[in-house]
């Protein structure tokens, strides 16, 4: 029997942090219960939502670059475009040819209001509210096309940090309420959710407008049955207390052996430039008590390049001690200059945007050794894995179109088997023999090497 109508189709495309792809995944649900699916490879979306990021210059450019190829792409479809880039430069996006409707990361979660009057008129909307008027922390617990989920628990900054946009993209420090957080968790898991990552702005200030404690949430969290894995997105170092590594190494459950944890320079002169609020005695001093406690966590650190005041020598400074940390990769940003920011107005000398790249490409250059030892170091190695999909049986664009995602299949067998895809507690994306019946369940594997075929992959045999 045909159906009175055909579902309508939308395309969703994020940039930027875990927990923008929360909130793109919470904006899909929204539309769902309006009637639209996510559109398949080939198809023609109705509707098409572009989730912006604003941390760098580049990440500007590479939003207006996305945003105009998929106007030209599918002219007919409603351009929506939102995130930090829309909040911080709401008419700049707007003048972008075939943007239909721009949202500021207050109206973001409200989408069907305005998709409501954009049905109504079809007059181009742009809303944003003032930084300082946001006040709401709008919850968001979804999984989008993943196995795991992502928990937003805080949003927004209070750190003004002076190279950094967030704060004025995002606003000021606000936290969700242990006890509804918790019941969040316990809503996912009785949908099927195995794991959770945890995400916010500045995870480690949860609760500092509601007089909670990270701490209390995290034992909260680690209390709801069904949930086998918890994720820190990334947390401050001056905020990852020595409690709290204690706990995930002796106490806790289901929080595993990961973190990631910014320390953007490792020059005590360009981190106070930078109203960071730690040293690096402080930052060394929380690897070492991670690794002593949890020896084969994964560790990822972001690092800036070349930022203001970053002379030669603090450089050399800032090169040495990044490599004397015991830390399994980097994140590596050349520094941008961002408009309105406190760095501007600084006396610091300014590196050469040449000089940035350069020393971003040693960094990333040393990142990838770290890496590629840290591999080397798993292989013969017990792990428990979460298998999350099978690959296609053919070769297939690692972004999905439309869907966002960038962790899809890429390819398929291995000497002719079928193979299938996970990541172990260390967060370490594994592949091997499929075994369907094992989706979305954890089982024990051994590493066996390092897959050359795929970026990034360990072959392992399942156990």
């Amino acid at each position: 029997m045909t159906p009175d109508f055909a579902p309508r189709k939308a395309a969703f495309y994020t940039l930027g942090c875990k927990l923008n792809y929360a909130e793109t995944s919470t904006i899909g649900k929204i539309l769902g219960e309006r009637g639209f699916r996510r559109i398949h490879p080939g198809e023609t979306p109705d509707i098409c939502v572009v989730n912006t990021c604003s941390v760098t210059e580049t990440a500007d450019k590479k939003g207006r670059s996305l945003i105009r190829r998929l106007t030209r792409q599918w002219p007919a479809a409603t351009m929506v475009v939102t995130g930090c880039y829309a909040q911080l430069k709401p008419s700049e996006v707007a003048s972008i040819p075939g943007v239909d409707i721009v949202l500021g990361s207050n109206e973001k979660l409200r989408i069907s209001e305005y998709l409501d009057a954009w049905e109504a008129s079809h007059s181009p909307i742009v809303e944003s509210t003032r930084t300082a008027d946001i006040t709401e922390f709008q919850p968001s617990c979804e999984h989008g096309e993943r196995t795991r989920y992502w928990l937003k628990v805080q949003d927004g900054c209070d750190y003004y940090c002076t190279y950094c946009t967030i704060p004025f993209a995002r606003g000021r420090s606000r936290s969700g309420r242990i006890a509804d957080l918790v019941g969040q968790a316990r809503r996912a898991a009785e949908a099927g959710g195995r794991e959770i990552v945890i995400t916010g702005v500045n995870i480690g200030e949860f609760g500092k407008d509601t007089g909670e404690s990270l701490l209390d949430l995290l034992k909260g969290l680690d209390s709801v049955e069904g949930i086998e894995r918890y994720r820190i997105s990334s947390i401050e170092p001056n905020l990852l207390t020595e409690e709290i590594i204690r706990w995930v190494a002796e106490e806790s459950r289901a929080f595993m052996p990961h973190f990631h944890i910014p320390l953007q320079s490792g020059s005590d002169a360009v981190l106070k430039l930078m109203n960071r609020r730690y040293d690096t005695a402080l930052f060394s001093n929380r690897i070492a008590q991670i690794r002593r406690m949890i020896p084969d966590a994964f560790i990822g650190v972001d690092v800036i390049a070349g930022a203001r005041g970053e002379t030669p020598d603090e450089w050399a400074r800032s090169l040495e001690f990044i490599g004397s940390l015991d830390v399994t990769r980097l994140h590596v940003f050349p520094y941008s200059e961002r408009p309105g920011t406190a760095a501007l107005m600084m006396s610091a000398p300014e590196v050469a945007p040449s000089e940035r790249h350069q020393r971003a490409g040693q960094l990333q250059r040393l990142s990838d050794a770290k890496l590629q030892s840290y591999f080397e170091s798993m292989v013969g190695a017990e792990r428990p894995v979460l298998w999350e999909y099978v690959l296609h049986p053919y070769e297939q664009d690692a972004e999905a179109e439309g869907s966002g995602e960038t962790d899809a299949a890429t390819s398929t067998s291995r000497g002719g088997e079928a193979l299938m895809s996970g990541l172990t507690d260390n967060y370490l994306r594994v592949v091997a023999p499929a075994r369907p019946e094992l989706l979305n369940t954890v089982s024990l594997v051994r590493i066996e090497g390092i897959d050359s075929g795929r970026d990034e992959t360990l072959l392992a045999s399942h156990l």
